[in-house]
């Protein structure tokens, strides 16, 4: 297939901006991604992928730095549990996958990420704190949910959420 004509998922171009699939989502919906629908599914031509990633120069809005700090936020919280009870997070981790892999079947290349590391906690540490688009995308598509109870969880974004506003402030 000629390159320009090569059409991208959204997880797949995704994976080239460095981004979420549900910013890709947002992006063709707003129209400023141009996309061609194939039954239900929203299928982006690389040559159009390229022209939007070259045009934003891979300028990352604000609100896009945010929810991928939040998500390190949470992520780095999630390898502390991870440090101190590995066997029992990874068993979490991993039975999500496995309910994922059902349930989520265009999931599979972040499951099968996932999956690969899953048996070495210093890799799956290394994924849930680097700041690296890769790591973000996988954090995107974590397999930990249900390590933090809620109030955990609660009490780590308002956290964040105000230093977010103390250091984002005009």
């Amino acid at each position: 297939m000629e390159r320009d004509k090569e059409l991208l998922t959204t997880g797949q171009a995704a994976v080239v901006l460095g981004c979420s699939r549900q910013h890709v989502t947002d992006l063709c919906r707003s129209g400023r991604l141009p996309f061609r629908t194939i039954g239900t599914h929203r299928r982006i031509a690389r040559s159009d992928l390229e022209r939007f990633a070259a045009g934003s120069a891979h300028v990352v809005p604000e609100d896009i730095v945010r929810q991928r700090l939040r998500s390190l936020w949470l992520h780095r919280a999630v390898a502390g549990r991870l440090a101190a009870d590995p066997d029992g997070v990874l068993a979490i981790a991993l039975a999500n996958l496995e309910r994922a892999r059902t349930i989520h079947p265009r999931s599979r290349p972040w499951i099968d990420a996932w999956t690969a590391i899953l048996d070495d906690p210093e890799q799956v540490m290394e994924r849930l704190t680097a700041p690296d688009p890769r790591a973000d995308e996988l954090r995107q598509n974590t397999p930990f949910a249900g390590v933090l109870d809620h109030t955990e969880r609660a009490r780590i974004l308002a956290a964040f959420a105000g230093w977010w506003r103390a250091t984002h402030a005009s």
